[in-house]
């Protein structure tokens, strides 16, 4: 790649990068994960670089190459890089990388992950999960639209734009990759962040490439999430025959009761950009495996995804309230897990606007602003800078036979190639 050097030039200033734009059908790569090698001037073809990035084996907390293979695109490019490693007790160290070039503000943010969950069983998949297997125009393999497809359209994009227009004036564009967001999250984006922000790092707007769209390109884009909060209840009582009643305690019905208290009233009626708040019991268990023995205890799990009318704290004293309006005399405790996400949403405005109208001129659709969906590290994000999520379609994500159509990859690079060239002359 050291060779490739002399194709782009000095980066200071307003040289342009002498990347060649696509004029004909793009030419994929046909190798074996170890012989793909993406340089900055193949990089530009973004189906190119998702295939690279697929064949990557980059299952959480594995880094299998994707973001090397990254940084040195960026860095070839001209990109200041940095491939940051952090830890915490109790979870697997995780590489991390930021990349920017410009000065200055307004500051674009590109953000998103390279790790992916694990393919399963790999003898179901058409193709092996790491191949990047295309056919009939939709590229297969994990991760190629959770969010192998984002990350390569946004640095596709960033390449091309820097072609045509050379690096902003006054300005700069950066990458936010982590390698744990499929994952615990800890050692990911939320440290990124943090670090980014210690060396005097100052972020304007952020696009976060998750998969957003459910059926067609332009479906959706996403201004916020809703948040999370787990709780788990246990209910104790005295184990006896199930002939000698009178000798034990049933922990079960009171278990009954006190679910079906937090069930009773909906939480909310939703507000204007979220859906009404949802509670659901995820797991009920008494570890009895005996059918004369009435169990000592029982357990229950339960998740809500809530809107921005609550927070964990307020939502936990709800929960609080409607257990004990249950009025059980059978004893139980309620504990609710230390790392819940909270509700945000990027109010429209200048940027979800410049955002929708890039949309909506490369698909002809008008994308619906939308907090539906789990979380992502969008959550992380929202506290430094205005951020917005759109990618490719997700109907596969996380599935067997994963996949991304290839038409979606290049007009999603088109769609950021917009939104940047945009950003920098409104």
């Amino acid at each position: 790649m050291a060779a490739l050097g002399e194709a782009f030039g000095d980066l200071s200033g307003r040289a342009r990068l002498a990347i060649p734009l696509l004029t004909e059908t793009p030419q994929f790569i046909d190798s074996s994960p170890e012989e793909a090698n993406v340089s900055p001037l193949s990089a530009v073809d973004p189906v190119v670089l998702t295939q690279a990035l697929v064949r990557c084996p980059s299952v959480t907390p594995a880094e299998g190459g994707a973001l090397g293979l990254l940084a040195a695109i960026l860095t070839e490019a001209g990109f200041e890089v940095h491939r940051p490693v952090f830890a915490e007790p109790g979870t697997p160290d995780i590489e991390n990388l930021y990349c920017r070039i410009g000065t200055g503000t307004p500051a674009l943010v590109f953000a998103g992950h390279t790790d992916v969950v694990p393919p399963g069983e790999e003898t179901r998949w058409s193709s092996p999960p790491f191949s990047g297997d295309i056919r009939d125009g939709i590229l297969y393999g994990r991760g190629a639209c959770d969010m192998k497809a984002g990350v390569a359209a946004s640095v596709s994009a960033v390449l091309r734009y820097l072609s045509r227009h050379g690096i902003p004036r006054a300005g700069s564009i950066a990458f936010l990759i982590t390698g744990d967001e499929e994952g615990p999250a800890v050692n990911g984006t939320v440290k990124l962040l943090e670090w980014a922000k210690a060396r005097g790092e100052v972020f304007s707007a952020c696009v976060l490439g998750e998969p957003t769209n459910p059926a067609a390109m332009g479906d959706m884009l996403k201004i916020g999430r809703r948040g999370s909060l787990t709780g788990r209840i246990t209910v104790t009582g005295r184990q006896g025959h199930v002939g000698y009643p009178h000798l034990a305690q049933n922990p079960v019905p009171a278990m009954v009761a006190l679910l079906a208290a937090l069930k009773a009233t909906p939480l909310d009626a939703g507000t204007t950009f979220f859906d009404a708040s949802n509670l659901e019991v995820t797991t009920v268990d008494t570890g009895n495996p005996a059918t004369n023995v009435i169990p000592a205890e029982i357990r229950a799990t339960f998740n809500i995804r809530f809107n921005d009318l609550w927070t964990p704290e307020t939502l936990a004293d709800e929960i609080i309230r409607r257990l004990a309006a249950a009025g059980t005399d059978v004893p139980y405790t309620i504990t609710f897990a230390p790392t819940n996400s909270v509700a945000f949403l990027t109010k429209p405005g200048l940027f979800v606007h410049l955002v929708r109208d890039a949309v909506r001129a490369e698909t002809g659709r008008e994308p619906a602003l939308s907090t539906t969906g789990g979380t992502s590290d969008a959550r992380f994000i929202k506290t430094y800078c205005e951020v917005v999520e759109f990618g490719v379609v997700g109907a596969t994500m996380h599935q067997i036979d994963e996949c991304v159509a290839v038409q979606d990859i290049e007009t999603l690079t088109r769609i950021y190639e917009r939104i940047i060239a945009t950003y920098f002359t409104a």
